[in-house]
């Protein structure tokens, strides 16, 4: 462990670990160093870097869910990126992981999400889960901002469990016109994370949450790690979903 980490051990206080429990999510403001966030900020560049050439390779200016300057979706740019392990793996997501899904984990899924300025980048109230099956235990998913979050360039709503009364995997409805899986109609508007840059909002994958589009001219960065205490397989079938290379095993670190 490197000194800054020594200097950041108790990250996770015992209110945010009860907090979690008790409502599915915790806010740590200002979570990254300098450095991390740097970093997180080059991988973000390279992932619209990467989206536009593909886009160029085909004469379109969209491409699957990306749309050239609107939105930005780029998924396990860390097999790209080595340099993006460092963080993965290091003991900033372990000490989240140890507090939320215990002594065992395996990163599941790493993306950015990157919204620029376009009034259609909203997304409907979900659950992480609900975009896998019911037949898993619980993942931790790691929202971290990469720029200044506001409700005006799209900050993310969770709903807290005691609000909603659901703390388990709900079935979820495709909408039609935005392919969205919609699992939760009521009037609730969530609890907006307004938080600097470098912040990190973790939440269980049973937390239902929506995100408003960017109405600024700038954009709207964020990286979002997943880690799940087990191999989590697609539904009927032993192939796993997403990533799973083991990074806490009895609770220490054994992937960097």
């Amino acid at each position: 462990m490197t000194s800054i980490e020594q200097e950041r051990a108790s990250l996770v206080t015992r209110e945010m670990a009860e907090q979690y429990r008790e409502e599915g999510f915790f806010v740590l403001e200002r979570a990254l160093t300098p450095e991390q966030l740097e970093l997180l900020r080059s991988g973000a560049q390279y992932s619209i870097d990467k989206a536009d050439a593909a886009m160029d390779a085909e004469g379109v200016d969209r491409l699957g869910i990306n749309a050239r300057g609107k939105r930005y979706f780029g998924h396990m740019i860390y097999q790209d990126l080595p340099q993006l392990r460092e963080f993965l793996f290091g003991e900033t997501m372990a000490e989240i992981c140890r507090a939320t899904i215990g002594q065992e984990a395996y990163l599941f899924w790493e993306q950015y999400v990157i919204k620029a300025a376009d009034r259609d980048t909203s997304f409907s109230w979900h659950q992480d889960s609900g975009y896998v099956h019911e037949d898993h235990e619980p993942y931790v998913t790691c929202w971290i901002a990469l720029d200044d979050v506001t409700e005006e360039n799209g900050a993310v709503y969770l709903l807290p469990y005691s609000r909603v009364g659901v703390r388990s995997y709900v079935k979820h409805i495709k909408d039609e016109r935005t392919n969205d899986k919609v699992c939760y109609f009521g009037s609730d508007p969530g609890v907006p994370v307004v938080v600097p840059a470098g912040s990190i909002a973790v939440f269980s994958s049973t937390v239902m949450h929506r995100s408003g589009p960017n109405l600024t001219d700038d954009y709207r960065r964020v990286y979002v790690a997943q880690y799940s205490g087990e191999v989590i397989t697609k539904k009927g079938s032993e192939e796993p979903v997403g990533s799973f290379e083991r990074f806490l095993e009895g609770n220490k670190i054994v992937n960097s």
